[in-house]
């Protein structure tokens, strides 16, 4: 539990470095900036699954000023900043040299928990929305530390989430670009107990023990991605990785293995 206090305080004192850092003055009649792609890419079936699904996705960002909107990766994978506003609207707050902090809603499509055989019986993780709190300081024009916080605004027991990261771009050309990262996620305990819980009332069903975890860490990852130009508009963009369950979620009797890995590869098209 120290640890994830640590983790909301690092969030809440970067917003502070601000008043550090020098103002960028954004140009007059900025355009807007748009891409459209797709990816294939290949993961668990859900966090601590054994067995893993390969799906192909559409990645479409749209962005105008310190406006944007995005589905999931199309905004951080696809290089529209090295902020982390994630999927939905987003919008800077603060945009600065060496700072950047914003804010983003997004929809959060819960959990069918018929869609897993290890999940079924269990209650269903409703729809809901997030809003989400996010900010990216540029240690050097390399390296860069990010934070977030995430909240179900709701109350569709989607709770509260938080993670840090450490993000190092290694090589960098005209033609390709490498970059790796580490970071460290938690949650509360309504969140854990909505994805890694089993109700007493659900347990029969499930034929699992009744399992009520409390708030804590929830996974340490890692990974490594690329970004490759194709022509002035072309790319292609691609990543593989891991994690490790931590805590709580670890624990969980949902939870057949502790670590899983992911890889993605994709093209896209920026005007």
């Amino acid at each position: 539990m120290k640890r994830v206090v640590a983790s909301l305080g690092l969030i809440v004192t970067l917003p502070a470095l601000a008043q550090k850092a020098e103002a960028v003055p954004e140009p007059a009649n900025q355009p807007a900036r748009y891409l459209l792609g797709v990816s294939a890419a290949s993961r668990p079936e859900y966090d601590g699954a054994s067995t893993r699904h390969t799906k192909l996705r559409p990645l479409w960002a749209f962005q105008w000023g310190r406006w944007r909107i995005s589905t999931s990766g199309g905004s951080a994978i696809l290089g529209f900043g090295r902020d982390l506003g994630g999927a939905g609207a987003s919008t800077l707050l603060i945009d600065s040299s060496r700072l950047r902090l914003g804010v983003a809603l997004r929809m959060d499509s819960g959990r069918d928990s018929g869609d897993a055989s290890t999940t079924r019986g269990l209650p269903d993780v409703k729809r809901t929305l997030r809003a989400r709190l996010y900010a990216n300081y540029s240690l050097t024009s390399d390296w860069n530390l990010s934070a977030n916080l995430s909240q179900d605004v709701l109350g569709r027991k989607g709770g509260l989430t938080a993670g840090v990261d450490l993000g190092w771009r290694f090589y960098r050309s005209p033609t390709l670009e490498w970059a790796a990262g580490v970071g460290v996620s938690a949650a509360d305990a309504t969140n854990l107990r909505s994805y890694f819980g089993v109700p007493a009332s659900a347990a029969a069903a499930t034929g699992k023990p009744a399992y009520e975890p409390g708030a804590g860490l929830r996974a340490l990852r890692g990974g490594v991605s690329f970004t490759r130009p194709l022509s002035k508009h072309w790319f292609v963009f691609g990543g593989a990785g891991g994690s490790r369950l931590m805590g709580p979620a670890a624990d969980s009797p949902l939870t057949q293995q502790r670590t899983g890995s992911y890889a993605n590869l994709g093209v896209a098209w920026r005007n």
